[in-house]
């Protein structure tokens, strides 16, 4: 199979961020049901990026150990920012490839993003996150 055709599983991608338990909350304490915004974030996935695209969301996490750990640990559920109901995505399995995507392609994740969810909670995720480029208005 082509790049160009290489197709992404929701469901692989999931399982695969889910084998990070350091990075995400316990299931009972996360806010949506798995991979709610999942399918956004992997339509920011270019076509030539698929193939091979689990394997290099893995090493992008083993990467940012430390940085994942602080974000749930200060931002996440049970957090004093998190108790009014923003970052609400800390936590989530699919923030993995969120904050990914933000990193790999920010303006073809915010371009997703926008025709389909509301800003707000990418604007916090990327607040939290601090990305090298700022996609808030």
């Amino acid at each position: 199979m082509s790049t160009e055709q290489a197709e992404l599983d929701e469901g692989e991608v999931l399982a695969a961020a889910e084998q990070f338990p350091w990075a995400l909350a316990a299931p009972g304490e996360r806010h949506w049901p798995d991979g709610e915004f999942l399918d956004v974030a992997l339509r920011a996935v270019r076509p030539e990026e698929r193939e091979g695209y689990i394997e290099h969301l893995k090493v992008f996490v083993e990467q940012h150990r430390a940085r994942l750990e602080e974000m749930l640990c200060g931002w996440g559920p049970g957090s004093k920012p998190a108790q009014f109901g923003r970052y609400a995505l800390v936590g989530q399995p699919e923030t993995l490839v969120i904050l990914e995507r933000m990193e790999t392609n920010p303006f073809g994740l915010r371009g997703q993003w926008d025709e389909v969810l509301e800003g707000i909670l990418l604007d916090d995720l990327e607040f939290v996150w601090g990305p090298c480029i700022r996609l808030s208005r």
